[in-house]
Formats: structure tokens, C-alpha cells, sequence
């Protein structure tokens, strides 16, 4: 194993031309992957500020910036471009929006701007706030924006009375956005996608300024992402995507697996290399995995192999409500503690959403078993339930409390 990659890695980080797949299973070091070939490339002559390297949170960007810093040393007066797809196209636009009639200086809305605009284009069609709600109007139109559905298209694809209307106001949306020099978060792809094809001008002086590109997590890209990245590498062809299709879960909004699926129809000379080793969990957790998505039909064949022995064997538990579910796993967590086979701080509950927090948080307060909950503040913590909580407590405990009033007015006297 050279420079700590295991062969599978180093077979993708010495690739240093042409379309490459990476199939990165979970944990299996896709990260290392990606910062280690730019730090090759540049290694090899390229010049940093000629890749780019597009990911889906800044916290990943600048993960992957700082990373291949280090591997680099010494500083460079130059680096690789790496962000988000949605940085990158605001520099894009920057550069390049006049030529659609929105001014270089424009602005981006946030989610006050937006519904503000919806609840006007909502009362020029008469719709009443009660039929639909402006923040309803806006995460529709979010929905059809990230399937490359412009206000033209939005009432051909509408299916309920609902949607009908909000194609209505979609376009008085979009002309309220276009008249005061405002983009949204979505018109950030969208009119990066509608520059590129409609003026082949603007996209050849984009496509010039990369000679690699390397986008992670691929199976998570929606239309647009990925006919931008398919425009900026058609003509150099130097296109590096990291990504496992048995990881795409977000299809609600826009993802499509199928850009990974046919990587090799797109660019019928791509390598592709299969990243199996999984460092992050246990033999058993990985054969459990292995037996679960060797079901999906659509997906690149690969099996990962856990590098860890440890570990016992995983239990499924199928519960029929939310509320048995919590009530199953804090009963084991209280077992576990009460006979000693662990601490509570060797214990982690993790969760999908923000919300399903609330009912664990129950159950473990009620066993009076402590834990902290990263990442969002708890459920009891939000002003409005301290609030609620303490007038419940004024209501039962006002004999108490009458009592100590009268107690200190019988001393005044």
C-alpha cells in the first residue's frame, strides 16, 4: 500500500487522464481518494487553478481544500478550485448573467424574499392563503426548479388542482424575480444550465478554465448538475466522478441515480475502479449490508469487505409506531447500563431527521438516563416549550406557591 491507498486507491488517484468512475462504497475512503489524485495531478505538472473539484456542502469543500493542502506542503500561490455546485455556479453567473437580462450584481433570495414574491403572485391570481400557502407556492416551484422544469412546462406536469395553481403563479413568480434582479438558491443551477445552452460563447470560456474535473458524491446529482458538469468536460474529457449508486437517497429532491448507472454510456472510454474495503464498520455490519442491497436490481456490482474483526452481531428490530421504537431502544440502552456492559457516553442514537429526536428524548428522561444531543438544539431547550413548560408548572404547583406568597406576606407584616 503506497502513501497509505490500498491498490483499488491508487489505481484511481494514478489515473490521471480521461473519464474515470469511482464506485466508493461506504467508508471505503472515497474522500482520501479525491484529495490525493488533485494532489497527483499537480504533483504531475497540471496547474492547481485548472481543476476543479465540486462536492455538495462547504463543509466537504473545505474538508477536501484543507486536505490536499496538507498533501501538497509547501504554499502554492495558486489553488485548485473546489465548492459546492452551487458556488460554482454563482461565480459563473457572476461573470457571465448579462447575457440572459439579469444584472452582474445580482442578488439571491433567501426563503423571506421568496415567499414574500409567492404571496404576490399568489393575490394577482386571486388565490386565497387558505387554498395555498406562499411557502407551499415556493417549495413547488423548489420541487419543478430541481427537475429543470421552467414556468412554461410547470402546467403540463401539474396533476392536482393544487399544482395547477401553483403553476399559475410560478410564472409571475419567476417575471418578480427576474424584474428586481433576483435569483433564488434553485435559479442558480437553472440559469447556469440555460446559459450554457444558449450561448455556446459563455460556455467555451468556462469550459477553458479547467482541464480536470472531479465531482463527489455523484449518484446524488440532479438534471441540471449533471449537464453542467457534462458541458464543462465534453471537451477534454478529463472528468473524475466519486460516488456508490446504493447510497442515492435523495431522489425527493431532483437526484437521479441513473447518472451514475450509465457513467459508461456517456463516456463509453471510462475506467472505472471499485473502492470495497470498508474501514468503517464491523464484518458482521457489512455482510448484513451486503445480504440487504444485493436485491436492488439497478445498481454497479460490488461487494465490500469490512477490514475490521471486531464486533458483535447487529440486531433488526421492527417497530410498528414511533413511540415503540423509542421505547425499545431506551430499554435497551437502560439494560445495557443498569447490568454494566456499558456507559451511557459509549452509546450513540443516530437519527435521519431533526425531528425524530423528541420521542427518544422522552423515554431517556424518563429512565433519568443522561445523554446530550448533538447537532440541533433539544426539543425541551426551544423557547416556546421552556415557556409552556414553565406556566404547566405555575399550574401545578399554584397551592405551593400560594402558600410561600402568603408566608412572605405574613413576615412583611
Amino acid at each position: 500500500m503506497a502513501q497509505g491507498l490500498n491498490a483499488a486507491q491508487q489505481e484511481a488517484v494514478e489515473t490521471l487522464s480521461g473519464p474515470l468512475l469511482v464506485l466508493a462504497g461506504a467508508g471505503t475512503g472515497k474522500t482520501r481518494v479525491v484529495t490525493y489524485r488533485i494532489a497527483n495531478l499537480i504533483r504531475h505538472g497540471v496547474a492547481p487553478e485548472r481543476i476543479l473539484a465540486v462536492t455538495f456542502t462547504n463543509k466537504a469543500a473545505g474538508e477536501m481544500q484543507e486536505r490536499a493542502g496538507a498533501l501538497l506542503g509547501k504554499r502554492r500561490p495558486t489553488k485548485p478550485e473546489i465548492s459546492t455546485f452551487h458556488s460554482l455556479c454563482v461565480r459563473i453567473l457572476r461573470r457571465q448573467i448579462t447575457r440572459l437580462g439579469y444584472p452582474a450584481e445580482f442578488s439571491i433570495c433567501d426563503r423571506g424574499d421568496q415567499e414574500s414574491v409567492a404571496r404576490t403572485a399568489l393575490q394577482e391570481i386571486d388565490v386565497a392563503q387558505e387554498t395555498l400557502k406562499p411557502g407551499d407556492l415556493v417549495n413547488q416551484i423548489s420541487r419543478w426548479k430541481s427537475a429543470s422544469v421552467r414556468p412554461a412546462q410547470a402546467s403540463a406536469v401539474a396533476r392536482t388542482d393544487k399544482e395547477h395553481l401553483a403553476a399559475a403563479a410560478y410564472r409571475r413568480y419567476q417575471n418578480a424575480l427576474k424584474a428586481s434582479g433576483s435569483l433564488d438558491f434553485d435559479d442558480l443551477l437553472l440559469c447556469t444550465e440555460e446559459l450554457f445552452e444558449k450561448h455556446a460563447e459563455a460556455l467555451a470560456e468556462e469550459r477553458a478554465r479547467f482541464r480536470h474535473l472531479l465531482v463527489d458524491e455523484y449518484q446524488d446529482t440532479n438534471g441540471s448538475q449533471y449537464r453542467i458538469i457534462k458541458a464543462l468536460a465534453s471537451a477534454h474529457r478529463n472528468l473524475c466522478v466519486v460516488g456508490d449508486d446504493d447510497q442515492s437517497i435523495y431522489g425527493w429532491r431532483g437526484a437521479e441515480v441513473a447518472h451514475i448507472l450509465r457513467f459508461r454510456r456517456d463516456w463509453p472510454e471510462a475506467k472505472v475502479v471499485r473502492l470495497e474495503d470498508n474501514y468503517r464498520s464491523t464484518a458482521e455490519i457489512i455482510a448484513l449490508a451486503n445480504r440487504l442491497i444485493v436485491f436492488n436490481k439497478e445498481r454497479h456490482d460490488k461487494v465490500l469487505r469490512a477490514s475490521r474483526s471486531d464486533g458483535g452481531k447487529p440486531k433488526l428490530w421492527q417497530c410498528e409506531t414511533a413511540e415503540a421504537e423509542a421505547h425499545a431502544v431506551v430499554e435497551e440502552i437502560r439494560r445495557q447500563v443498569f447490568q454494566r456492559e456499558a456507559q451511557p457516553r459509549d452509546i450513540a442514537i443516530l437519527f435521519r431527521t431533526n425531528q425524530q429526536p423528541r420521542l427518544f428524548e422522552q423515554e431517556l428522561r424518563r429512565e433519568k438516563i443522561p445523554y446530550v444531543l448533538m447537532g440541533s438544539r433539544s426539543f425541551y431547550d426551544r423557547k416556546e416549550v421552556r415557556d409552556v413548560l414553565s406556566y404547566l408548572k405555575v399550574l401545578a404547583q399554584h397551592r405551593d406557591l400560594v402558600a410561600r406568597l402568603r408566608e412572605h406576606l405574613e413576615v412583611a407584616q
